[in-house]
């Protein structure tokens, strides 16, 4: 059995006095896609906020490729290959889309950061069209499609999409998926935190269910999609 690219135990967390995380245990294995699931305020972005080191580990440990990361620095965690697009695409509007790429590779793949741009703009060919354009005169699917390839220009081992089908029309939440899983054919794992129940568990091997801070269900992606006690019971299908 491979060993865990991230391994998370024990995870608590929160902000001020507010605990959040409650114990949470779960990994990822290379070159997998799994699926964390959950209604809103159930802890999904606190979760992948404590694994990139933005908000701080109460207790409990993170391993990334078997070294302790729950006291790294953010830049640190990215200059080790882990990832994450935030919720929220958080690009910068006032700038083009190549320079948005570019600072991709700051902290990671600087050197290659041409030939990174290029596979880029191979996976996202509106991207190649727009280069020059402002970033935040793009469509959402656009921002969302940057947002992700500047990730993609660090050379992502693990990637972290956080809700990365938030506020997008259906044909384009269709296009986001089959993105995910070519870039998942590339080699990279991708830990993917969504409430998109069902265009989730299609593209993931494993999924866990996060409810109130804890996760209540895991297990293999298509199991979960095919038990409707499951679904009504824990994500209100």
């Amino acid at each position: 059995m491979a060993k865990p690219l991230l391994l998370v135990d024990g995870l608590h967390t929160g902000y001020g006095s507010t605990e959040i995380l409650r114990g949470v245990d779960f990994h990822v294995k290379p070159s997998e896609i799994v699926t964390v699931l959950g209604a809103n305020g159930a802890g999904k972005s606190t979760m992948s906020r404590a694994i990139s080191g933005v908000t701080r580990p109460w207790a409990g440990t993170i391993r990334f490729k078997d070294d302790a990361i729950e006291r790294a620095q953010p830049a640190e965690i990215v200059a080790r290959g882990l990832i994450q697009v935030p919720e929220g695409r958080r690009i910068f509007p006032n700038m083009t889309v190549r320079e948005n790429l570019d600072l991709g590779a700051y902290r990671r793949g600087r050197s290659r950061r041409n030939v990174n741009r290029n596979r880029v703009f191979s996976i996202f060919p509106r991207l190649s069209e727009r280069q020059s354009q402002r970033a935040g005169t793009l469509s959402g699917g656009e921002q969302q499609m940057l947002a992700i390839g500047r990730g993609l220009m660090a050379e992502p081992e693990l990637l972290i999409l956080d809700e990365p089908s938030l506020g997008l029309s259906p044909l384009l939440v269709e296009e986001l998926f089959v993105l995910i899983k070519n870039i998942n054919a590339q080699g990279i794992a991708v830990l993917l935190i969504e409430q998109n129940v069902v265009q989730s568990l299609e593209v993931a091997q494993r999924a866990y269910i996060l409810d109130n801070g804890r996760f209540v269900l895991e297990g293999p992606a298509a199991q979960i999609a095919n038990d409707p006690d499951l679904k009504r019971t824990y994500l209100g299908m």
